[in-house]
């Protein structure tokens, strides 16, 4: 959560709430939604790195609130960030632990697993489609994001399929 608030820092000032929108807005409900408590614990560790400064602004009939803007070295963060390549490939994916530790630890069958694995990405696969129809049109993050997700779990079951070709 830090380096994406720092990235939507980057645009300018901005409170808690109006962060939370803004990655609500922008990825839709395919993506899980921040808990905005989440977020304001997150600036607050933010401040104290020095990566943003935050500014209490008096308000009329509410609560103070807080907005924050980046520091030189927020913006750095972010500018590394976006420079650095996403993680590699998973090598470490708890699945394959099981499958792998189920004929020595005789708790599993590693057809039933891979059985039980593909029924779970299928059922995802399903309410990822029902999600991409109710999303909306225009946001085309939104979409992508949820298109990037089922193209992922295309690929695992076509490697579940490798893996029970193998195992059989």
């Amino acid at each position: 959560m830090r380096l994406p608030l720092l990235a939507l820092l980057a645009k300018g000032p901005a409170h808690g709430y109006e962060l939370k929108q803004a990655l609500e807005k922008l990825l839709g409900a395919a993506y899980p939604q921040p808990n905005v408590g989440q977020i304001y614990v997150t600036l607050g560790r933010l401040e104290k790195a020095g990566l943003i400064e935050g500014e209490d602004v008096a308000q009329s009939s509410r609560p103070n609130k807080r907005i924050y803007q980046l520091t030189a070295a927020g913006r750095e963060a972010v500018e590394a960030w976006f420079d650095e390549p996403a993680d590699e490939p998973r090598v470490r994916d708890e699945f394959f632990m099981k499958l792998a530790l189920a004929p020595h630890s005789g708790a599993a069958d590693q057809i039933a697993l891979i059985n039980k694995q593909r029924r779970h990405y299928l059922n995802t696969m399903r309410d990822l489609s029902k999600l991409a129809a109710s999303e909306d049109r225009d946001n085309r993050v939104a979409q992508l994001l949820i298109e990037g997700a089922m193209l992922h779990l295309q690929a695992d079951l076509d490697w579940l399929e490798r893996c029970q070709e193998e195992l059989e």
